[in-house]
């Protein structure tokens, strides 16, 4: 599972080349301009870059925000005692923040390099799985029909395409079987050639794409994808996917505690359906408990849609509807540089973490998040015995 994660970095960066609350150690004086940052591709901010932009998404980009709900999910505190490991694994993996709740209060939390509890934090991919949950919640308020509606019923632009007869179904699946190059390094990829574009021009590339095999049979990782799903979603709610998340999750009771952002592909445009929701770690971690409510049949999404979205499908066992699936029936919502939310049914256990890895996502990184884990695993395990 390491390997497939790192290899298949979890990204969604075509609109957004940076993102800024400054930290309390950190005077303007020191910081980068906003507009430096918003003019430097996010892959290669420097980790004092990093600090400064992930908290602050709408001071560099357009953004539309979410409204927190007057009565929000409870996360009462009963702090384990002995986590001296825990903030160590906190250091060597360059998180800024980790949370961890089990059995439905918080055990630990703690916070690295000026961040806090009520900073906003910037979770890349991890909206692809937001995005995930807001489809099931269409289909359940009749917007969406079912998954085996293709992109051309709801996009008639794309009729006669590559995309025109592949299902929604497969598309949440990163399996339309359309060619897409996810190369980062390469200047000439279908990813590195859209960077920063309009919902429009991703649209207009997908369109010109062919087809290289049959839908459903092959993954292969595609945030340009993510943008297709999104505006398929968008049409047939018939409202900003913000306006959607606020009236179904985000503003809800038992919904969040603090506001957000969700950053746009062009002034007054289109959210993208594959990045860049800015939360803070306390909801993060809500997100994490709606899902896991969901996974055991209840909670605020139709009562079967998790047991769906996290089935392995045909063309990766370790991909279901943008999230990524472990071999023990857990599964996680990922995203670069260490954000991520990591979701335990079974354990009833929901990890996540603000990160600040000096890189994307390679093997060492992910191993030690993967190590991680298991420690809070057997922690929780321990603590629940004594």
């Amino acid at each position: 599972m390491t390997q497939r994660l790192s290899r298949f970095a979890c990204i969604g960066i075509l609109a957004l080349t940076g993102c800024v609350n400054t930290p309390n150690n950190v005077t303007p004086a020191d910081a980068p301009s906003w507009s430096s940052l918003a003019q430097k591709n996010v892959l290669a901010w420097t980790p004092e870059e990093q600090r400064l932009g992930y908290p602050n998404v709408r001071k560099i980009r357009d953004t539309r925000t979410l409204m927190p709900s007057n009565d929000p999910y409870p996360l009462p505190a009963e702090l384990w005692s002995d986590v001296e490991q825990l903030h160590e694994s906190m250091d060597d993996l360059a998180l800024a923040g980790l949370i961890v709740v089990h059995e439905g209060a918080v055990r630990f939390e703690a916070y690295r390099e000026g961040h806090h509890e009520r900073a906003r934090w910037m979770s890349f991919s991890i909206a692809k799985s937001v995005v995930s949950m807001l489809y099931g919640l269409a289909i359940e308020d009749g917007f969406i029909g079912n998954l085996n509606e293709t992109v051309a019923d709801h996009l008639p632009e794309f009729v006669g395409t590559g995309y025109g007869e592949v299902e929604l179904g497969h598309l949440l699946q990163m399996a339309s079987g359309v060619a897409w190059n996810e190369d980062y390094e390469d200047p000439n990829s279908d990813v590195a050639k859209l960077n920063n574009a309009s919902e429009q021009q991703v649209l207009q590339h997908l369109a010109s794409l062919p087809r290289l095999h049959e839908p459903g049979t092959v993954f292969n990782y595609n945030t340009g994808e993510t943008t297709l799903a999104g505006a398929i979603l968008r049409r047939a709610i018939g409202m900003t996917l913000s306006d959607y998340l606020n009236a179904k999750i985000w503003s809800v009771p038992d919904g969040m505690a603090d506001g957000a952002d969700w950053a746009l592909m062009s002034p007054n445009g289109a959210e993208m359906g594959g990045c860049c929701i800015s939360a803070t770690l306390r909801d993060y971690a809500r997100i994490g408990l709606w899902a896991m409510a969901g996974s055991h049949g209840h909670g605020g999404l139709p009562a079967d849609w998790m047991q769906q979205s996290t089935q392995p499908s045909a063309g990766a066992d370790y991909y279901g509807f943008f999230w990524w699936l472990e071999e023990n029936g857990d599964y996680r919502a990922s995203g670069i540089f260490g954000q991520s939310i990591y979701i335990s049914p079974d354990q009833n256990l929901v990890i996540a973490t603000h990160g600040l890895w000096p890189v994307a996502t390679n093997e060492t990184f992910s191993q030690k998040r993967d190590d991680l884990i298991e420690l809070v695993k057997r922690v929780a395990v321990q603590s629940a015995s004594d």
